[in-house]
């Protein structure tokens, strides 16, 4: 089990914008797991990060997210990451 500690942040964003978003918070670093959810607050998508996926593994969940931006107005990013 591990004991390291995390910071969890919330950020809204338009569903035009998800994809960037979550991009630009993956490049950030130190994000141990990314959840899309909808205006309702209902979970449409949730992807573990871990050190080490990087590039055509992350293929599959960016075109998830991109299906999610084309159908929904607003989302909520939930971000945990790794306390440093």
């Amino acid at each position: 089990m591990s004991t390291e500690e995390t910071n969890n942040e919330t950020v809204v964003v338009k569903g035009d914008d998800l994809l960037a978003k979550v991009k630009e918070i993956v490049h950030q670093g130190n994000v141990r797991r990314i959840i899309i959810s909808n205006e309702e607050g209902q979970r449409l998508i949730e992807v573990p990060l871990t050190v080490g996926v990087v590039g055509a593994l992350l293929l599959p969940a960016w075109a998830a997210v991109g299906a999610i931006a084309a159908v929904v107005a607003n989302a909520k990013i939930e971000i945990e990451r790794v306390a440093e």
